[in-house]
């Protein structure tokens, strides 16, 4: 990856403080999409992630576990704070599968709704397992598929679900100032790449890196494995999807 002006400035907002509540996750993101210009495809992952965080922070509902499900969003979110935070001083630690968005993050020929759902490819099926793992091991609880926790990552799904079209439609011809792009995309990156399905195999694949948390050279080829194929799934949605 070239190095980019406004990485080591981004690196420095990061290094500022690890969020500890999800004000801190929103505010945070706030900082980094008023840094980054909009020829950055960075900036379109990171503001449509600040989109949907906003919409299920709002969701009337309520969940049956608020307080589980706050502290996985702040692990999970600061697992993609922490990989773009390398960008400034160590760019080779940077996961693979982020690496895929971040080494064309300036191509003008790829549009802003490619950049937002290759970033939330890399964050989903990369970091959300190990967010699983970590959060329910600071918690010392193990969700299985009929606990309270599990409903609420369900109902996640669904409004994620709900938001993720319009919030596409958004960034393609909503943005004021920003010429419009082709909103036609959105059904078929959608229909090649499911957030409710990339949401359950992260859930499945926290189960299996559970299972093998005391085997760490099992865990660390399982992890890599899956760094590799996220990386190349995200190439596919920024090159080969035209």
């Amino acid at each position: 990856m070239s190095a980019d002006p406004n990485d080591k400035a981004l690196a420095s907002l990061i290094s500022e403080g690890v969020p500890q509540t999800m004000d801190d996750v929103v505010g945070l993101m706030k900082r980094i999409d008023e840094l980054l210009p909009s020829s950055d495809g960075l900036k379109w992952f990171n503001l449509l992630y600040l989109l949907v965080t906003r919409r299920v922070m709002e969701d009337p509902g309520g969940f049956a576990d608020a307080r589980y499900l706050a502290h996985l969003d702040v692990v999970f979110a600061n697992l993609y704070f922490n990989a773009i935070g390398k960008l400034g001083g160590r760019p080779q630690g940077v996961p693979r599968s982020w690496q895929a968005l971040l080494e064309v993050r300036h191509r003008a020929d790829i549009d802003r709704i490619q950049f937002a759902v290759a970033g939330m490819n890399a964050h989903i099926n990369h970091d959300l397992p190990i967010a699983l793992v970590q959060a329910n091991n600071e918690l010392g609880i193990e969700p299985d598929l009929h606990s309270p926790q599990h409903d609420d990552f369900e109902k996640i799904n669904l409004i994620l679900e709900a938001a993720l079209p319009q919030s596409l439609e958004f960034l393609a011809t909503g943005m004021l100032g920003e010429i419009a792009q082709d909103s036609g995309k959105i059904g078929r990156l959608l229909a090649l790449w499911s957030v409710r399905k990339a949401r359950d195999n992260g859930w499945n694949n926290a189960v299996v890196l559970k299972r093998i948390e005391d085997v760490p050279f099992v865990r660390k080829s399982f992890l890599a494995s899956l760094d590799r194929m996220t990386g190349a799934l995200g190439r596919a949605l920024l090159l080969a999807f035209r």
